[in-house]
């Protein structure tokens, strides 16, 4: 299987399921099997593509209640729906249970300025089912039968200081007693353009109430933008044709829908409200909010009697009974045919195709319990595929909605050679419905187990020029493009080349072209990041807010005048050469021009080394501590920084391991690195071992020796440190007690250790990385500890936990952190997963039993959920850990690695 999907068709689990047939027809572009998707975002007001206002502040000029009225330029939103690869043709559902102000359509949250910890959306919502297809999907929505508390939610969380938890939905009382509609959407396709669509809607509680349910169908404006340029389409429309809804766009072609039971049919246009928003004369006279005014306001002139516009739904009053289920059949076709009894068999034949995928994907030792957490991880992150359409140079002029004169200074001006309008794998489709850089690459290590085609694909698109500036900076994510993530790029596309088939089967096409294109980044890291030449890294925010003392996305603003050289800067560039030296050694096995690169890489990786243990000069590493910090460096005075934060841990992850023999069969390379040891005789001793094992002789390429890395690992894996029963803190608990301060020009900065939520506003506002756990800097240290057990082997223990007696190899110590991070999903005894700590009462119920969030991050003492409750992208690494259990747990039975927990 390479990246050009030729007829050879590599040995991938699940390859010879019906959906991995699919998977490769698509790939081959036979069949257009992914043509639509749940590429529907879920928030796209609140969005910088959407802000035209003269202040930047996105939240405020296009918010929740704009959105039923105003037209977006830039994308769509919707609950639980579905589109086309290029976001024309939308479906999605709309719900009103008769007490609700507003006709829900869309998710409701508070925006970045409302609430105590930031944005935040105040839904409850699962992604349940999705094969990488998308041949058959299945999403649950819980919608409560009272007034949803939009005011409560706001008021309350507002009145909140910090040091307080947000007030969640489940708070305010409304859910109680499964006082609440559970209505659950499923999709199964018999062609790429013949979907069927199941709505069942679930009274969950002990009363008989009213469902107004509304199946719609809209087209995303591309029409009143005066424009006529690619992508912006002629009016398109939607009409009645006999029984059926017949939709018809340029370029799209013709689309019908037709429902199992008839319904009354409400047509409108998506347009803006001009007269409701703006006080002017609307373009059409029946515009975007119109079904929300005819059910909810009773205006039955709000709709049009003609039946044709761009927008149209089906409007069912459903009463059910308590525990009552309906169920509802719709059809979306190219061919104008009715649900029929076909529906049902389509349904069984899809959801047996995804039994029989993940029967082959997830490994089948697991426990029932893993199982069902590793597919809708799964799930999750194939959802949270969006839709992402911003063009830098088309927003900064505007068009007929042009930005006011005094928006003089808008962000992004550098990066005019933005456009970006792909199918993209978000953090989470709410709060960060936008990518960003060094997400991906996790959300990439994840779907190349399950789609390895949109995996390879994903991670060579932020490549391309319409992405990637020409000084071959990545763009970081859309409120900033010219923020800095860490490079991770490079290990993560290696990663994916080799999980993706056997050694002899693998795409070196791939890998070529990620390389090619990754030494034009590294290049710009290194003339833009290291500052003094001394190398030594900046970075700026390599997005860990709020970690240290200073903003680290200003870094002009540093105290004094003073430049920043960072720990985890230069520990990232560590990890970059060793990622891009692995690849190079990879390629230069039939193309020997690569062996020079290697060199390269090889020699970058010792320079960097010896800046960051002070051979030229101030140093990084602190020998009276034994650990890594930041410095500050004012006038040529070095001044460590000595905060114990995951920034002193990653210069753990620079660390590769290497066959001899692998050296040695690259004749050009091998002399080079024995010269340069030659005349670097300590490279011998520390950065660059030698150590005969089982499978021959292997060399060490590492950032931190053997006695530094004993010493880190006391810290790491002391419980009163970093250690916390969930994971790998992000700050050391020691700073709960003992508070870093560092005083400059009369100001006294301070971090001391949270475990929750940000306790300021400072660096991000509800962005936290001062003590919580994060599922992608885990995974990475737990793969690190793996590289040196390989080196090192089972002779090399260390004590842990500190203090506890027990002594432990490298490979056991990953085990044991990885089962601590993976108990945040495995229910106690108590009946629940720590992540639910706070959120009992709502799944207490039976029905709820099996429903899992994946948080942005985690409580590091007591394993709640925090932040974002979707954000599958990164934390959907936890199907890579119950999956390498497997595979570590069986080499400790084959004796490779000793015993552990």
């Amino acid at each position: 299987m390479n990246s050009d999907h030729d007829e050879k068709e590599a040995n991938w689990p699940g390859r010879s399921t019906e959906e991995g047939k699919r998977l490769w027809q698509d790939a081959l572009r036979r069949e257009d099997w992914k043509r639509f998707g749940p590429y529907l975002s879920e928030r796209q007001w609140g969005t910088v593509r959407e802000d035209y206002s003269p202040d930047g502040s996105s939240w405020d000029y296009f918010d929740h209640d704009q959105a039923r009225s105003r037209a977006y330029r830039w994308g769509e939103d919707g609950l639980l729906g579905l589109t086309d690869r290029q976001c024309r043709l939308c479906f999605s559902i709309a719900l009103w249970n008769g007490n609700d102000p507003y006709l829900k359509e869309r998710l409701f949250g508070l925006t970045n300025h409302q609430g105590n910890h930031g944005e935040d959306v105040k839904e409850y919502y699962f992604y349940i089912d999705s094969t990488p297809t998308h041949s058959y999907m299945k999403a649950l929505y819980k919608y409560p039968q009272s007034r949803y508390p939009y005011e409560e939610l706001v008021d309350v969380n507002r009145r909140l200081s910090r040091l307080e938890p947000e007030f969640e939905l489940i708070d305010t009382g409304i859910m109680l007693d499964d006082n609440y509609f559970d209505v659950q959407v499923e999709y199964a396709k018999k062609t790429p353009n013949d979907i069927f669509i199941k709505i069942t809607c679930t009274n969950r509680g002990a009363h008989p109430k009213t469902l107004h349910l509304l199946p719609q169908l809209w087209y995303r404006n591309t029409w009143a933008w005066a424009r006529d340029d690619d992508g912006y389409f002629a009016e398109p429309a939607i009409s009645l044709s006999g029984d059926k809804l017949k939709a018809s766009h340029e370029s799209l072609g013709d689309f019908y829908f037709s429902a199992e039971q008839p319904a009354e049919m409400l047509f409108t246009n998506n347009e803006t409200n001009m007269e409701r928003l703006f006080g002017v004369k609307s373009r059409s006279k029946y515009v975007k909010d119109a079904f929300h005014r005819y059910v909810v306001k009773g205006e039955k002139q709000a709709v049009n009697p003609a039946r044709k516009g761009t927008k149209a739904a089906l409007h069912y009053i459903l009463l059910l009974n308590p525990h009552e289920s309906k169920e509802l059949f719709f059809r979306l076709s190219d061919k104008p045919e009715a649900p029929g009894n076909e529906a049902k068999t389509v349904f069984q034949e899809r959801l047996k195709d995804a039994d029989e995928y993940y029967n082959a994907v997830i490994p089948k030792s697991l426990s029932p319990e893993i199982k069902g957490i590793d597919r809708q991880a799964y799930a999750s992150l194939l959802f949270s595929k969006q839709f992402y359409y911003y063009v830098v140079k088309e927003w900064l002029e505007g068009d007929s909605n042009s930005p006011p004169p005094e928006r003089k200074n808008p962000i992004n001006t550098n990066w005019k050679n933005i456009f970006n309008r792909d199918i993209i794998s978000m953090p989470d489709k709410w709060e960060y419905p936008w990518y960003a850089i060094w997400d991906t690459a996790f959300h990439m290590v994840v779907m190349a187990k399950v789609d390895p085609y949109f995996a390879k694909e994903q991670m060579v698109l932020f490549l391309r020029e319409w992405y990637m500036r020409h000084d071959g900076q990545l763009p970081a994510y859309e409120f900033n493009f010219s923020d800095v993530n860490p490079p991770v790029h490079a290990w993560a596309a290696y990663r994916i080349y080799k999980m993706t088939a056997p050694k002899e089967e693998r795409d070196r096409v791939f890998l070529a072209r990620i390389f090619q294109k990754l030494l034009i980044n590294f290049t710009w890291w290194v003339n833009r990041k290291d500052i003094d030449g001394n190398d030594l890294f900046g970075g700026g925010f390599l997005g860990l807010d709020n970690i240290g003392l200073f903003d680290r996305s200003r870094e002009a603003d540093a105290p004094m005048g003073g430049i920043l050289e960072q720990a985890d800067g230069t520990a990232w560039m560590s990890f970059y050469c060793t990622s891009m030296l692995g690849i190079a050694l990879e390629l230069a096995g039939d193309r020997p021009a690569y062996e020079d690169v290697a060199s390269k890489f090889f020699e970058h990786f010792v320079q960097i080394a010896d800046a960051v243990h002070g051979a030229c000069g101030e140093g990084l590493w602190c020998e009276d501590d034994g650990f890594y910090y930041d410095q500050l460096v004012i006038e040529d005075q070095a001044i460590p920084l000595r905060i114990r934060s995951i920034v002193g841990l990653i210069p753990l992850l620079a660390v590769e391991v290497i066959k001899e023999e692998r050296i040695k069969s690259l004749p050009g390379f091998y002399k080079r690195m024995q010269w340069f040891i030659k005349h670097r005789q300590y490279l011998e001793e520390d950065l660059a071992k030698t150590r005969d094992s089982d499978i021959g002789p292997l060399r060490l390429l590492a950032l931190v020796s053997k006695d530094k890395l004993i010493r880190i690992l006391k810290y790491m894996l002391d419980e009163n440190e970093f250690l916390s029963p969930y994971g790998i803190r992000s700050l050391s608990r020691i700073h709960e007690e003992h508070p870093y301060s560092f005083c400059a020009e009369g100001h006294t900065y301070t971090v001391s250790y949270v475990p929750a939520e940000s306790e300021t506003g400072a660096f991000g506002g509800n962005s936290n990385w001062r003590g919580p756990i994060w599922l992608p800097l885990n995974f990475l240290l737990i793969e690190a500890l793996e590289r040196y057990h390989k080196f090192y082997g089972d002779d090399f223990t260390v004590e842990c936990p500190v203090g506890s007696g027990q002594f432990m190899n490298l490979q056991q110590v990953a085990l044991e952190i990885g089962h601590r991070v993976a108990s945040l999903f495995l229910k106690t005894e108590t009946g629940f997963a720590p992540w639910q700590e706070g959120q009992e009462a709502l799944f207490a119920a039976e029905h709820c039993q099996d429903l899992h969030l994946f948080y942005e991050h985690f409580h590091a003492d007591s394993g709640r959920g925090l932040g974002a409750s979707h954000q599958t992208g990164w934390t959907a690494l936890i199907t890579r850990l119950f999956d390498d259990f497997v595979r570590r747990e069986n080499n400790s039975q084959n004796g490779s690695g000793g015993k552990g927990k």
